[in-house]
Parts: structure tokens; C-alpha cells; sequence
């Protein structure tokens, strides 16, 4: 997101809603065609066009080109992160709830980690095992470090990173803190990758297997 973006100018973008609804779609990491974020917003083409190139312009977006064929993605993290705090503060009550409310609710992708019931609750697991620590801000310790290497994880690569290693993004659903940065996102690879979990195709919820809830519960 661009520093020159003035804020009143990212609220007014993410206050309409056909904008809002293609944000969402596109918060589990994937890139997505214009054509398909017309039908995410429920706008014609046309419409949607307007909408991406002011995304776009904001900083908000970014464009992937491949071949003849245009992708838009969230810019980065940051973007993500301030999508996901916004749809947080929106009345419970402009929600739509039902099934896929209900998965998106126990485990999503936010995008590029965990969210949902399931991420505030290993959030809280790792905090009570001493492995993170929240009191200000969030930071991994060493016997956190430690456990995450035990699973695979190489913190001191994260470190070498860009980005923050962990870092606090407030769920929406749950109005808490899950682990975003470096961490959250390794940690969300871990569990795809070693099948304890399952992205829903065409969807950002996330399925959390049997071998995958007693992975969660042993931090119990």
C-alpha cells in the first residue's frame, strides 16, 4: 500500500461494498481475473474494471500478467492485514451467516495464514505454553523458537526475511489477535503441506483434519 495514499482515500475505497466484496475474494492468497471479480462483487465487467483500476492505483491490488491473461492479487500483507482489521469493526449484524459462513468462521485463510477459531485458539495455546509472547505486541521466544523447529519450521531462515516475523492481525470473526508475519504463514504452510489440513477448493476455508486436531490439541 502506498505511503501516498491518503487514508481517507483507502476508507473510501473499502467503504463501497461491490470493492469490499472483491477484497474479500481475493484474501486466501490466490490471484483472481476481472471477470471473475465482477461476479465476487456482483457488478458487470464494466464496473468491475472501474473498481480494480482504482484498487489498483491505490496500491491496494497489484496485476500479474501472464501471457495474454490479467491477475489481481492483494498488493501485500499489509494491505491484507488492513482489510482483514475492517471487515472486523463491520456490524455482526451485515454479515450473512450460514454454512460456509460457519467454515470460513472455524478456519480461513487470511491471506497468506491462518484465521479463524482454530488460529485464535493455537494463538492462545502458544501463548499459554510460553511460546509466544503477547504482552507487547507479539514476539516469538526460544523455547518457541525450539518447538517450532521440532515441527520443521526454520525460524532463523524467517528471521532473514523481509518481513516481520510475527506480528498481530486482528481476526474478524473473532475479534482477536491471530499470528500473521513470517511465522503465521510458515505455520499455515506446515499444516497444508504435511496434510493436517486442506484448502476448501474455491473458497478460503480451511479443513482441519483428525491428524490436524490432534496436532492442535497437543499443544493443550
Amino acid at each position: 500500500m502506498s505511503e501516498a495514499t491518503p487514508l481517507s482515500r483507502v476508507a473510501f475505497l473499502l467503504g463501497d461494498a461491490a470493492r469490499s466484496r472483491m477484497l474479500a475474494a481475493l484474501m486466501g492468497g490466490q490471484a483472481r481475473t476481472a471477470t471473475e471479480l465482477a461476479l465476487d462483487g456482483g457488478v458487470a465487467p464494466s464496473t468491475a474494471s472501474r473498481h480494480l483500476t482504482q484498487l489498483v492505483e491505490a496500491g491496494l491490488l497489484a496485476v500479474v500478467r501472464q501471457g495474454r491473461h490479467r491477475y489481481f492479487r492483494v498488493a501485500d500483507a499489509q494491505v491484507a492485514a488492513a482489510v482483514e482489521a475492517m471487515m472486523g469493526l463491520a456490524p455482526p449484524q451485515t454479515r450473512r451467516v450460514g454454512p460456509a459462513d460457519a467454515g470460513l468462521r472455524r478456519a480461513r485463510v487470511c491471506y497468506d495464514h491462518l484465521a479463524g477459531e482454530l488460529a485464535i485458539r493455537w494463538r492462545q495455546q502458544m501463548e499459554t505454553r510460553g511460546y509466544l509472547l503477547c504482552s507487547d505486541g507479539m514476539a516469538l521466544s526460544a523455547s518457541g523458537a525450539a518447538w517450532c523447529a521440532a515441527i520443521g519450521i526454520d525460524v532463523a531462515a524467517l528471521r532473514g526475511s523481509r518481513r516481520p516475523l510475527c506480528r498481530p492481525c486482528l481476526d474478524w470473526s473473532e475479534r482477536r489477535d491471530h499470528v500473521a508475519g513470517a511465522l503465521g504463514s510458515a505455520l499455515l504452510a506446515h499444516l497444508l503441506g504435511t496434510g493436517l489440513a486442506r484448502r476448501v477448493p474455491d473458497s478460503r476455508a480451511v479443513q482441519i483434519g483428525p491428524r490436524g486436531e490432534r496436532f492442535l490439541s497437543a499443544l493443550e
